[in-house]
């Protein structure tokens, strides 16, 4: 394996910093959205949290994951983001 440059090191955090702001953007649109259901929900005299409809979310996650993302690591994240949608709902 050949030794990585600096420059080598800062294209690759110059993509990591581009990645990190799409995600940021992605995750506002998320949340943005779960407070809209969250309304819709409290409308119909529906409960904020939906335990069958995370785990549909995660079977699908999982079942669309190609990446070197491990199945465990993918829970974590999208568990997370779940309950901080949930919580923008109340």
């Amino acid at each position: 394996m050949r030794k990585m440059g600096h420059q080598e090191l800062e294209n690759r955090r110059k993509k990591i910093d581009l990645i990190d702001q799409k995600l940021l953007s992605l995750l506002n649109q998320r949340v943005r959205i779960a407070h809209e259901l969250g309304k819709i929900k409290k409308e119909m005299g529906r409960k904020i949290y939906d335990p069958g409809r995370e785990k549909k979310v995660l079977e699908r996650l999982k079942s669309k994951n190609r990446g070197s993302l491990k199945e465990e690591d993918l829970k974590k994240i999208f568990t997370t983001i779940m309950r901080v949608c949930r919580k923008s709902q109340a």
